[in-house]
């Protein structure tokens, strides 16, 4: 491994999730991971791309601890593109690997990994993932090992959400902020007793009337202009320039398809 040993004792949370997330996911897993990693947990994850970045990158940005187990050996990054997020880990984690020196990324490496991931940490977070993926392996593997399995909620209409729905039909916790899984690891790990509420997100001063009822409009769903157009009676001159001030402020992200999704983000 890489990085300092001693962080291996740490309680751990493992945070997994799709390659390919909506910004809305990405953000989850981001924040989730930085208000876990300052209640005290290290965020454990798997350095491939998508949710797994987000997690490493969010608990760094958080002045926490992060672990990222590999699927390779000690001496290859994978993917090449976090080369540079891998660096950062070993400055403030760990790279941990079970493969030998100049081990390939082959795909049976990877369920191993994920083995690794889930029995590292007192539980694991699904954010974002498809009925048939590589995070419902974790999560299978930490209910063999008799961890905690906790899962995000999403949109009906949303693939990525359905993986999250299944785990929580099969009893997994359902999460809304990360203050439900400090609670319920509370007694299992003693940092995570001791952490605060929720954080606020920054104020951007009070929001004018017809920005508020254009969010009521959105929903939670990924919306297009025109639907937006249709339900508001606004023109799509209007919607863009509205849209694109709410985004600036953080209140919306635009998602696949020319299609906008709302966030958390207080009004």
């Amino acid at each position: 491994m890489h990085g300092d040993p001693t962080l291996l004792s740490l309680p751990q949370l493992a945070l997994v999730g799709s390659r390919n997330p909506t910004p809305t996911g990405q953000r989850s897993a981001r924040d989730f991971a930085a208000h876990l990693a300052r209640a005290g947990l290290a965020i454990t994850s798997g350095l491939a791309l998508g949710i797994d970045g987000a997690a490493h990158q969010g608990a760094l940005e958080a002045g926490g601890v992060t672990l990222a187990v590999m699927g390779t050996g000690p001496d290859r990054v994978y993917p090449a593109r976090h080369r540079d997020l891998a660096h950062a880990i070993v400055e403030r984690g760990a790279l941990v690997t079970e493969f030998p020196t100049g081990t390939p990324p082959l795909p049976d490496h990877f369920p191993r990994r994920n083995r690794l991931i889930s029995g590292l940490s007192v539980g694991t977070l699904v954010v974002e993932a498809a009925l048939r993926s590589g995070s419902l392996i974790t999560a299978r593997f930490a209910l063999e090992q008799g961890r905690e399995v906790f899962a995000i909620p999403g949109s009906i209409h949303n693939p990525l959400a359905k993986g999250c729905h299944a785990l929580i039909r099969q009893g997994a916790k359902l999460v809304e902020t990360a203050r439900d899984i400090a609670e319920e690891l509370g007694a299992l790990c003693g940092a995570c007793a001791a952490a605060g509420p929720e954080e606020a997100p920054p104020e951007t001063g009070e929001m004018a009337e017809d920005y508020r009822q254009l969010l009521d409009y959105m929903g939670y769903d990924p919306v297009s202009v025109d639907e937006l157009t249709d339900r508001s009676g606004l023109t799509a001159q209007a919607l863009s320039s509205m849209l694109l001030l709410l985004e600036l402020q953080g209140h919306v992200v635009p998602g696949a398809g020319g299609r906008y999704v709302r966030t958390d983000k207080r009004t």
